[in-house]
Formats: structure tokens, sequence, C-alpha cells
């Protein structure tokens, strides 16, 4: 009897200190939101596209979405066979609607288009937006994927991937959404690529469609079948896919087997980054043997619980001699990184459980001097935006803010 009486008290306390978090936690987004009302952020550095040849093809780097969003809708515009779409998010606004009327005249032209968009993602997007005429081939990713089998963990990955391949000759892919405020607000990155890498990309594509073509309600759709690969294989270029359905998450493995290798330098770009123990304990090591670790993340993101969850881990990588810029005035959404002038990485997933262990994301990694010299010259660029963040001012920080990591670090397992 005493025993239940135990087992009851510590449920409850459980419970108590759970529901205080994640109160707290929607507290801090209210706040945040009310805050931002009305701000626009500043105008922050860019670095023109810049084009580098790897192989029999090109890549080119976008850190600025106008510049990346016109020669995305030329593609559209240009294209012959066929337009391959996918975004987590896709905005009702002026920018969105440019993209969906170009999809609409390329399909009206004879062209065969395949759209894919996440439907939690655009729960907030008006529906008349996310109604498309029957020319074009749209498949909303549905807000709940398990069906009645809810206990099964791979089925709750949300479609965070961003690509677009026109006629399989041209690709995109990278951090970017589809909406006007990423036009000129946010800093992020994407790359077009040409050459045999493009099939990849392609696959990526069909095999996702083909994975999930079924939940295309009231349509009887047939695989999305694709011509035989390219006989030119590039060494340099490869795609990292994380599938939850089929369990497999080879882009922490990608990051992880990257750093370990490090000799010189580590420069990672993260909108947000909540790794695991292992990852910070590996970025950590490196640090420890002389490799130069630096990381950029954002001096406030556009989720706040994603910052306080965060920096529960800087006491550790500061003493271990990682150092930490933030960056001011605009949100950087990027996802890259750079080592020892020769490896790099750009692409969907982020450093934190739901990516790594949790999304469909997509990251390409390319093993080549020049791209690695692009996204250094970048990362310093964006590093001359940023605040540098000390021991001294970190271990400063005020008691309520202590309070407050401590209070969510237990969220982070759910991040």
């Amino acid at each position: 009897m005493r025993a239940d009486r135990l087992l009851r008290a510590v449920r409850r306390t459980l419970l108590s200190v759970f529901g205080f978090q994640v109160a707290l936690a929607i507290a801090l987004s209210f706040v945040d939101s009310y805050r931002r009302r009305g701000k626009k952020p500043k105008p922050f550095p860019v670095t023109p596209p810049r084009t580098v040849e790897v192989g029999e093809g090109t890549l080119t780097t976008y850190t600025f979405g106008r510049d990346l969003y016109a020669d995305m809708l030329a593609a559209i515009n240009g294209a012959e066979r066929q337009i391959l779409f996918e975004t987590y998010i896709w905005k009702g606004d002026e920018v969105g609607e440019q993209f969906k009327a170009a999809l609409i005249r390329a399909a009206d032209r004879g062209v065969e288009v395949y759209c894919i968009y996440d439907g939690f993602a655009n729960l907030v997007v008006s529906p008349a937006f996310k109604h498309f005429p029957p020319t074009l081939k749209v498949l909303r990713y549905p807000v709940y994927t398990p069906g009645l089998r809810f206990w099964r963990l791979r089925g709750y990955g949300r479609d965070h991937r961003k690509i677009l391949v026109i006629d399989e000759e041209v690709g995109f892919v990278g951090g970017y959404n589809i909406g006007t405020p990423y036009a000129t607000e946010w800093r992020d990155t994407h790359i077009r690529i040409t050459g045999p890498g493009v099939w990849d990309l392609t696959r990526a594509f069909a095999d996702f469609w083909n994975l999930n073509r079924r939940k295309r309600i009231g349509h009887s759709e047939r695989p999305l079948l694709l011509e035989a690969a390219s006989s030119t294989w590039e060494p340099r270029i490869r795609f990292s896919r994380n599938v939850p359905r089929l369990w497999m998450f080879p882009i922490r493995n990608m990051y992880l087997e990257a750093i370990n290798r490090a000799t010189r330098n580590i420069w990672m770009t993260h909108a947000y980054f909540i790794p695991d123990q292992d990852f910070v304990d590996t970025l950590k090591d490196a640090s420890a043997r002389g490799v130069d670790v630096r990381l950029l993340v954002p001096l406030k993101s556009n989720h706040i619980v994603a910052d306080w969850i965060s920096r529960g881990y800087f006491s550790q990588l500061l003493t271990a001699g990682v150092r930490i810029f933030r960056f001011k005035d605009a949100m950087v959404h990027a996802k890259t990184s750079t080592i020892d002038g020769n490896w790099s990485t750009v692409g969907t997933a982020n450093v934190d459980r739901l990516s790594l262990q949790g999304n469909y994301e997509i990251n390409v990694e390319v093993i080549d001097e020049a791209m690695a010299e692009v996204l250094e010259e970048i990362f310093l660029r964006d590093q001359s935006n940023c605040l540098e963040l000390t021991s001294h001012e970190w271990e400063a920080r005020d008691l309520h803010r202590k309070f407050t990591e401590f209070v969510l670090a237990p969220l982070r397992p759910l991040l």
C-alpha cells in the first residue's frame, strides 16, 4: 500500500515537472512572438552566386533567396519534359504564387510536373492556395502519417526536404523553403547542380514519391519511373538521405565520420543546433587535437525554445575550445559545413534529433577543394556579421537564464 502511494506520488511529480516544462516552452514562444511583431530583419552581408566545376558538372552556391528564386523560376520556365518539385514550406504569398503559376504554365505546355509539400508545415497556408489544377501531380504529405499503427515510430517523420529537378539535367537542393520572407530576410544556403550528380537527386525524389504515392487521396497514381541511370559516376559528389520509414539515417554518420577525420578546421553553420552527447564529444575531441572548430548559429532564431535548449551545450563546447559565433540582425537558416579545405556538405538537415533521427532529409556531400574554398569564404563573410560568445560572457549570464536552460534541458530528446 505504501509502495503504491509512493509510485502515485512519483508519477504526479513527474507529470507536474513535464507539464511545467511544456508550459514554460509555450509561454516563451508566445512572449517571443509578441516581441517580434512588426519587426523586420536588418540587412546582412551576402555572397554572390559562385560556380565551381566538379568533374563533368558544376555546383553553384546561393546565399540570398532572391538570387536563388530567380534561377529556379528560370529553370522551371525553361523545362521541356519534366519538373520534380519538393518543399517543406510553400507559402501562399507573392513568391509562393510565382512558383505555383510557373509550375502550372509548365504543365499547360505539356511538361510533366510533380509536386510534393509537407501538410503539417503548411497548416497555416490558405486552403485556396493549396488547390491545384489536375494538370499537376501534387502529393500533400499528410499531417498524420502512421495511420492506425500509431506505435510505429518510423511513421512520424516529416518531409523536410527541398528539391527541384528540371529535365534530369539541373537540380537544386538546400535549406531554402518557398516564400517571400526567405527571398530577402533570411540567410540560407542552397546549391544548383549540373552533370552526373543530378541523377541521384532525381532518384531521391522518385523514391520518396513512389514510397508515398498512395497517400494521394482520390488518385490512382502509377509509380514515377526513371530512365536508366547515367553511366558516368562522379565519386566526389554523394547524397545522403534520411528515410524514417526504412529506418535509414546516414546523415548523422556522414557528419561524425568527417569530423573524426578532421586535422585542420571544422566550420559549421546550423539554424538549430541540438546535438546528442556523442556528437558534442566528437567536436570536443577534434578541438582537443588542435582542429579549429567553429560553430555559427543564429543569435535569435525563429524558434526560441530551440535556442534555449541548444544553449545547454555551450559550456561544454566553449570549455573544449570550440568557438561559437551568433549571427545577428537576421535568421540564419543554413545547414552547411566544411572541413579541412576539402570536404563540404550542404543540405536540409539540422543537427538535432528531428533532422538526424526523425525527418526525411537530404544532404549533398562534396569532396572538392574549390567547393570547400567557396564555403569557407561564405563562412567568413557570415562570421563578419556575428557576435562571438566567450566563456566569460557565457558563465556570467543571468541566473534566470541558467534556470530556464536547466528546466528545458529534458526536452532535448524531443527536438
